[in-house]
Parts: structure tokens; sequence; C-alpha cells
């Protein structure tokens, strides 16, 4: 995991989510931590979807339930 790609995915999730940046950390639960709704995680994704020049498919964001989860999804797309 390169510290610039969280960086960057961070700062993406800070601004869709509206979250400050020190709650969005890898054990971060989108629901519980972060009180993102689905609609909140399908603008997320479009986003970084825009950032890392990359696809995600809606079918792999089933189960898709904390900050480094979701990470890690990106991360291996790029």
């Amino acid at each position: 995991m390169t510290n610039a790609v969280f960086e960057k995915f961070k700062s993406c999730a800070v601004e869709v989510l509206q979250v400050p940046a020190e709650k969005l950390v890898l054990e971060a639960r989108f629901g519980d931590d972060l009180d993102a709704d689905s609609l909140d995680l399908v603008e997320l994704v479009m986003a970084l979807e825009e950032v890392f020049d990359i696809t995600v498919d809606e079918s792999e964001l089933e189960g898709i339930e904390t900050v480094g989860q979701a990470y890690e999804l990106i991360a291996a797309k790029i």
C-alpha cells in the first residue's frame, strides 16, 4: 500500500462523504462510523473511478463495509 495512493483515496472520500479526514481510517465502517448510505457510496465510487481512471463494477461493491475494504478494491485496480 502506497501512501500517495491512500492520500488520494482519502482526500476524495473526505470531499464526497463530507467527513473529517481523521475519521477516515482503514477500520472505519461507512454506515456506522461515517454515516454514509448507499447513495454516498455510489457517489464515492464514481469519484474514485474518475480520480484513478478505473472502472468498478457494481457487483464488486457488495460486502464492502469499511474504508479498508474499499481502498483495497481500488488499489487492486490501479
